[in-house]
């Protein structure tokens, strides 16, 4: 039976994460929408919905015409104001800024951070945020999207650009000014000596407060650091209503966690990824990522509450009401890195409304959203334990019972490619110089005359990363697209002249196969399925065509292959659209012969195109002039579905490209 998260009766915190509360903090309806997907003809949110599904109902685009969509219109990053403003402003050639349609009009943050809405039907501008400080203000770097607000008649776009938050009218993109001062709110809320704030994520706007993130450097030159507090504040006035602390301070559950009362000084564990909330509920769910130091924690022993955990919170209060911690005493950069996806689902015949947060390590962890109690069993497995001097890592970690993994684990033997017998004597050549092991082996001292450091797989950027997956609320589906790509975990002395941390990481380098090849099996990108009321795997698929084309494999004819982008997906009721991620430099897919494919992650091709959501099955595809680089919509405006995406790099000015059906 369910115990309350702060009972004294338990008080190793991986098992108090596997409890929850038996009373939720705000009295529910049975029926939430936030996991359904976006209004029909809408895309409420960077998500879709706050349930982060990525999922619209719309089915006028089918698998019956889908071949006849055509560009309808194309619009630049940064719209003509701007560029008039400075000829020669600089912006990004990775434009991730995501659309919201509400009430027929469209709005994205744009190639420098400021928000700019258009027609939905001929993304025509119809008003832009003006720059604070005029052409001084316009220097800004891109984020993934404004969110949407109403009560009503009241209706406000927000957005963080820079340490501000700004609200803005939705109609006519004037700032309102009684939300904090003049119309955006500082959040710069630590002193600026220790750390300038920033974040490229979303706000989440869940009844009446916007919650924002933040992102941190991942160089760690000190075990003492600014916290990476999450901060919520009044949609109306831009007060702060609420913080919580994502490590525990004096007096706060959690503490017991940090030996030697390192708590008090270890920091970082921001939401540098996004949010999920059930606004029925009135719970926001936060994928908490690592503290100081990521890949050493000599100086924090114990398993760090609240460093890579989902949490649930009361949005209104910030009050915790659930917790689960998915990686002990974190040393594998291991980041919960996109937002939870809501999903009601039926497993043996129980109604259940869940929330499932996918991983780097490429699993799958599904909770009851309401009091974090796993729907599957997660078992606490040993695994292997540091060498490195000062440090004491959890002799076990959370393995989900279901869903399988969803990509390659282990750097282990098994694993490494093996298509020709001289092509696995190779790889074994190589990885001899290194330290292997099954996941979650730690990462280790980089030897001059001995081993180089762990290879990690999957490495600090996934399996699963930011890209996220969508789930069909109809269905039940989960899709999922991954990568499989290693990396070194080493570490160095620390130069007490420089660092009062004993290790610091190394290069953390990519590492290339034999041959040019990568050194493990593929699919090095793939999409994996999975229906989410049995927990079982339907159907798996590479994503892109991969280094097919290399003179030791090309006469094998083994297909498709997959290459490493980060592709975020679109669902529809009758289609699963991706691309394959930001151009490579071989284009099409392809990686040179000469150019190691691992050392090239998150790089995939042009390509952008439509599956079969029953068995993955390519129904339409389409070369781009550039990979794509933001999260697909699809929304109705005066009864056509259009489809929309963001392309670019260094070569192709980026810009979003609509797709509609011809008249």
């Amino acid at each position: 039976m369910p115990q309350h998260l702060d009972s004294p009766q338990l008080s190793l915190p991986r098992y108090l994460t596997r409890l929850a509360s038996a009373l939720v903090l705000i009295t529910a309806s049975q029926v939430s929408i936030a996991q359904h997907g976006t209004t029909t003809g809408d895309w409420d949110a960077y998500g879709a919905d706050t349930g982060s599904t990525k999922y619209t109902a719309l089915d006028q685009i089918d698998a019956d015409n889908v071949n006849e969509l055509e560009i309808v219109w194309r619009r630049p990053a940064l719209a003509q104001f701007y560029r008039d403003l400075n000829p020669e402003q600089r912006f990004t050639s990775n434009w991730n800024g995501t659309p919201v349609v509400k009430n027929g009009m469209a709005y994205v943050s744009n190639g420098i951070g400021l928000v700019e809405a258009f027609d939905p039907a001929t993304g025509e501008t119809l008003w832009v945020q003006e720059p604070v400080g005029g052409v001084d203000g316009l220097p800004g770097a891109s984020t993934r999207g404004p969110a949407y607000w109403s009560d009503g008649e009241d209706q406000r776009i927000l957005v963080q650009r820079g340490t501000y938050l700004y609200a803005l009218d939705a109609r006519t993109g004037e700032a309102i000014s009684s939300f904090g001062e003049d119309g955006r709110v500082d959040l710069q809320l630590i002193p600026l000596e220790f750390e300038r704030f920033r974040w490229g994520g979303v706000p989440m706007v869940v009844r009446d407060v916007v919650i924002i993130g933040q992102a941190m450097t991942d160089t760690f030159n000190t075990r003492e650091a600014p916290r990476g507090d999450i901060n919520a504040f009044d949609v109306r006035t831009g007060e702060l209503r609420w913080t919580y602390h994502t490590i525990p301070q004096e007096g706060e559950f959690g503490t017991d966690t940090w030996q030697d009362r390192s708590w008090s000084y270890t920091g970082h564990a921001p939401v540098w990824a996004l949010f999920s909330a059930d606004e029925e509920l009135g719970l926001v769910y936060m994928p908490i990522s690592s503290s100081t130091n990521d890949m050493y924690g000599g100086h924090r022993l114990g398993d760090n509450l609240f460093s890579q955990s989902l949490v649930a919170v009361n949005a209104e209060t910030g009050e915790r009401v659930w917790h689960y911690q998915l990686v002990h005493h974190g040393l594998w950069d291991y980041d919960p890195p996109a937002a939870p996806i809501l999903m009601d689902l039926t497993v043996d015949g129980e109604e259940i409304k869940a929330v499932a947060q996918i991983t780097k390590q490429a699993f799958t962890y599904v909770f009851d959203r309401e009091t974090g109690v796993p729907v599957w069993d997660i078992e606490e497995r040993p695994v292997p334990q540091s060498t490195v001097p000062g440090e004491v890592t959890s002799p076990t970690q959370p393995f989900p019972t279901k869903p399988a993994p969803f990509d390659l684990q282990g750097a282990t033997v098994d694993n490494l490619i093996d298509f020709t017998p001289e092509l696995r004597a190779e790889a074994i050549e190589i990885v001899s110089d290194y330290v292997m092991g099954p996941l979650f082996t730690p990462p280790s001292v980089r030897v001059e005359g001995g081993t180089q450091g762990t290879i990690q797989l999957p490495g600090s950027q996934g399996g699963a990363d930011v890209q996220g997956a969508a789930f069909d609320p109809e269905t039940g589906y989960l899709y999922i697209p991954s990568i499989s790509s290693a990396f070194i975990a080493d570490l160095l002395p620390g130069d007490p002249d420089t660092t009062d941390l004993a290790y610091i990481k190394g290069a953390r380098r990519w590492i290339a196969g034999p041959q040019g090849l990568p050194l493990f099996k593929p699919p090095y990108g793939r999409i994996t399925a999975i229906d989410m009321n049995t927990g079982e795997h339907v159907w798996m698929v590479p994503n892109g065509e991969g280094p097919t084309d290399n003179p030791a494999i090309a006469h094998l004819n083994l297909g498709k292959l997959g290459v490493p982008g980060r592709p975020s997906p679109l669902l529809t009721k009758t289609l699963f659209f991706l691309g394959e991620g930001l151009t490579n430099p071989g284009r099409n897919g392809r990686i040179p012969p000469d150019m190691p494919l691992e050392i090239a992650t998150n790089s995939g091709g042009p390509m952008f195109r439509a599956y079969n959501k029953q068995d993955g099955s390519i129904e339409w595809e389409i070369e781009l002039p550039a990979g794509t680089s933001n999260a697909p919509i699809s929304y109705m405006h005066e009864g056509k579905q259009y489809l929309v995406v963001a392309i670019g790099d260094r070569e192709h000015s980026p810009e979003l490209l609509a797709f509609a059906l011809p008249d």
